[in-house]
């Protein structure tokens, strides 16, 4: 798996080379003849890439070839995109102007030519580099293979959302009666555990769940409790974590003694259930400890813990390890059959099923493998795809080593092209984390690969729902048109060992990284336990760094992690960054410097409570198509020139403005997110021209005002969130929402039937509507029915609503219905006794106060 990504990066390189807006910069420059040789040349090397990463398992010559390879594709990549960035400052300093010396500089014949000659020299470098790497393919006997990513063959599965999922679980009812005979049992321990054992993909955490949310079980714990432990059992981590499933707030600012004491008050002198999910450390000291604070809690309380390790069973248990064998072939079968089949057929393809009883076969009653290749063959509808699958060789790894990736990394070489690049980005976040399509969103598109072009415009929750079809990721939930999802541990090793030579995970005293590395991230986020410190990782300084192309942080840091100089030698050391994590910085001002980043994409600066001002030079940041600068308490206003962030996306701020008219943010075109949180003095976006015609989603989070927000100009918008804010809405003035809009959250409004009004006044077909945390919501208006498009609707602690509206059931497109501490409209939904069950009972899944009371899949 040494070398896996060649063939993906190659054509992420040639599509980049056919896009318009590179055929544009290429016209601007007259290097057409250059990049055409360059095409050819990779072109045929690219042939027979599929080949050489199938056989490199079995070829060590082959492995370091591919190798070399990859870091000539990195370096072409470079090449076209600073042609690229080029040829954009230009067109914006045509468009808007600048310095007088500088715009004579950039226009001068001697700039053009200059720049024109180094693309040539470099690219004739890479040229000449990639001959002698074709001439070289020839000693490996590798064959010319078609490029097919199972596109042609691909049929969809719609796909439901929900923490369990009857597509998950088959074959697990008596596992799950004994644990919760356990459970039951009266313990005048105040402390006991229960400890799940079994091989990764055997369904530990399937089972856990299945008891977590039994309805005898929430009866007999007065709190129930999940957290997905870190792979160092990090007591700090692992508390925040607690408190966060308890509470719902992050306390990661909070010190450890701060949080022991929160997590004393939590759970003191009450019943509770807590699962320890995904157990890997056998430190018993770090166990000890918190058992020490666990114990504040009422005798009777309960842990489950599921782990591999039959040590850490033994050191963390009080009860008998309850060992989870395989499924039955029976239960296999009917689980693999859900995957690899269309439930609306009744009687699929006798070949397929004789072909799918063999591979179960070979599963040896491993859930994840059953379920992770019946998702793989449903997008198949050929023989010889079955017939691969059945007849590879990688089942012998099985039988020999109980080794399980390579039998899931069939799933991953089926993966289309651009796909395979994106899971492997997986590896740079920390085993069990909780990932969201918007977070991908920023690292997939800063990396290139996503496309963002207009000619064809990439969505990071199509991405997800793609590798979700495949079961490659789980848990999948969705809020406000964002995915959230998890990663089971298994696969995140799969991603770690694909993405091994592109991805490093680091800390802030490490050394030196590998020359191959491009992507970063620091696992690491305190000073605690690094001595001599001096604001900069030492590997930062090495040469190394300077092909880095990401550099990210897997939590938020502490005061004193990323300072000035951390800023400073990343712009100054990192000339082809593309994404820069520098959230919870302690400086307070970016260097100016930052406009040398030509090709960053992603700047990420929140939670910075120390800047006060942005340097006038990153509006010379043409490439950069998402800014964060939400949470920056102390941002005093924008830099006025922000009209030349041409390609600019999102936008995420805080500041202190009153007006947003200066800084020129109604010309970002480009612009499709804006989310304004705790702009406390902020009172009018904009006024007059408004050219925001691509602006989808607005969020305003925490902001006093009255904001006047012009809703009339935003043609394009599709999604608004407001959280504990305040709009503008006298009668001049009332927003009419546009016809685009499908998505509606409200939380914590006095507004909130104000704003309701407007809707009824609005020509828009909602699709999903929320209602969060507002006692002055006193009635579901009578007409959103006549929102006949809408499939979800939340109604989520507002406990004044008095009953459903009767025209709810003519929505036929409704497929999911929350109602969550509702006071009497929780009361008429209760399932057949409920006076408004009879309007509610056509939907097919409704969770009312967390209990999911109908589920029906789609």
């Amino acid at each position: 798996m040494a070398e896996s990504l060649v063939f993906s990066i190659a054509q992420g390189v040639l599509g980049k080379i056919a896009s318009s807006a590179f055929q544009e910069a290429v016209a601007i420059y007259s290097v057409k003849d250059e990049i055409h040789e360059l095409e050819d040349t990779m072109a045929a090397i690219t042939a027979v890439l599929l080949d050489a990463e199938e056989q490199q398992a079995k070829n060590h010559g082959l492995q370091l070839w591919l190798r070399r390879l990859r870091d000539v594709l990195y370096d072409a990549e470079d090449v076209l995109d600073e042609l690229e960035c080029e040829a954009l400052r230009k067109q914006v300093i045509n468009r808007y102007g600048g310095i007088k010396e500088k715009v004579r500089r950039f226009f001068s014949l001697s700039n053009t030519l200059i720049l024109r000659a180094k693309i040539s020299h470099k690219s004739k470098e890479i040229r000449e580099t990639l001959s002698k790497i074709f001439i070289e393919k020839n000693q490996f006997d590798l064959n010319v293979r078609s490029v097919d990513n199972g596109v042609a063959h691909l049929r969809s599965r719609e796909m439901t959302y929900s923490f369990v999922s009857k597509l998950d679980v088959v074959g697990r009812e008596s596992d799950k009666e004994k644990i919760i005979e356990i459970l039951m049992q009266p313990d005048q321990k105040t402390l006991s555990v229960i400890p799940i054992v079994g091989i990764g993909g055997m369904g530990k955490t399937a089972l856990a769940k299945l008891v977590y949310n039994d309805d005898n079980v929430k009866k007999q714990f007065e709190s129930r409790l999940w957290v997905c432990v870190p792979e160092d059992f990090d007591l700090k981590k692992t508390i925040e974590a607690i408190i966060k499933d308890a509470t719902g707030q992050s306390l990661s600012n909070l010190d450890i003694q701060q949080l022991q004491t929160s997590l004393r008050d939590i759970i003191k002198d009450k019943k509770f259930l807590l699962v320890l999910d995904d157990v890997w450390s056998d430190d018993r000291s770090r166990w000890e400890e918190l058992k020490a604070l666990l114990t504040e809690g009422a005798s009777g309380s309960k842990i489950i813990v599921t782990t591999r390790s039959s040590k850490v069973a033994f050191i963390m248990g009080t009860h008998p390890v309850h060992n989870l064998k395989g499924l039955s072939h029976e239960d296999s079968m009917a689980l693999f059959q859900k995957w690899a089949f269309d439930q609306k057929e009744k009687h699929p393809r006798p070949d397929f099923l004789e072909m799918g009883n063999d591979i179960v076969k070979k599963c040896q009653g491993v859930p994840l493998l059953v379920k992770t290749l019946g998702s793989l063959l449903y997008t198949k509808e050929e023989v010889r795809y079955w017939a691969h699958i059945r007849d590879s060789e990688v089942w012998k790894l099985v039988e020999e080593r109980k080794d399980l990736l390579p039998v899931l990394k069939l799933s991953y070489d089926h993966l289309p092209s651009h796909l395979k690049r994106c899971f492997a980005t997986f590896a740079l976040f920390p085993r069990g984390f909780e990932l969201d399509s918007n977070r991908l969103d920023d690292l997939w598109m800063a990396s290139g690969l996503m496309s963002s072009t207009a000619e064809k415009e990439d969505s990071s929750v199509e991405y997800v729902k793609e590798l979700w079809k495949r079961s490659l990721i789980q848990d999948v939930e969705e809020s406000e048109s964002i995915l959230t999802f998890k990663v089971h541990d298994l696969v995140h090793s799969l991603a770690t060992i694909v993405a091994r030579n592109d991805c490093s995970i680091v800390s802030l005293d490490t050394e030196e990284i590998s020359e191959g590395a491009r992507y970063i991230s620091f696992s690491s986020d305190s000073l605690e336990g690094i001595s001599n410190f001096d604001g900069v990782p030492p590997f930062l300084r090495k040469p190394t760094s300077k092909r880095l192309r990401v550099i990210k942080f897997q939590f938020d840091c502490q005061d004193g992690v990323i300072t000035r100089e951390f800023a400073r030698t990343c712009i100054s050391k990192c000339n082809h960054l593309r994404y820069l994590n520098l959230m919870g910085g302690t400086f307070e001002e970016l260097p100016s410097s930052i406009c040398n980043f030509k090709q960053l994409r992603t700047l990420l600066l929140s939670g910075n409570k120390r800047l006060k001002k942005l340097p006038d030079t990153i509006c010379e940041l043409q490439s950069l198509l998402h800014l964060y600068l939400n949470r920056c308490s102390e941002l005093g206003e924008l830099p006025k020139n922000m009209k030349r962030l041409v390609s600019l996306r999102k936008l995420y701020v805080t500041t202190k403005q009153k007006s947003l008219q200066e800084s020129g943010i109604q010309y970002l075109k480009s612009l499709q997110f804006l989310g304004l949180k705790g702009c406390q003095n902020l009172q009018v976006l904009f006024e007059g021209t408004c050219q925001l015609t691509c602006l989808r989603r607005l969020e305003i989070l925490n902001c006093r005002g009255p904001i006047s927000i012009p809703f009339a100009e935003l043609i394009a918008l599709q999604i608004f969130v407001i959280d504990d804010s305040n709009l503008m809405l006298t009668e001049e003035n009332k927003p009419i929402f546009p016809s685009n809009l499908h998505t509606l959250a409200i939380s914590k409004s006095e507004q909130v039937m104000e704003l309701l009004q407007c809707l009824d006044q609005s020509a828009c077909e909602l699709e999903a509507f929320s209602v969060y945390d507002c006692p002055s919501f006193t009635a579901v208006p009578e007409w959103l029915p006549n929102h006949t498009h809408l499939r979800l609707i939340r109604l989520i602690r507002c406990p004044k609503l008095p009953y459903m509206p009767q025209g709810i059931q003519s929505i036929t497109a409704l497929k999911e219905l929350r109602v969550e501490s509702c006071g009497e409209l929780s009361e008429r939904c209760r399932p057949t006794m409920g006076v408004d069950w009879p309007k509610i009972a056509h939907i097919p899944r409704i969770c009312l106060d967390l209990i999911w009371v109908q589920w029906m899949e789609d």
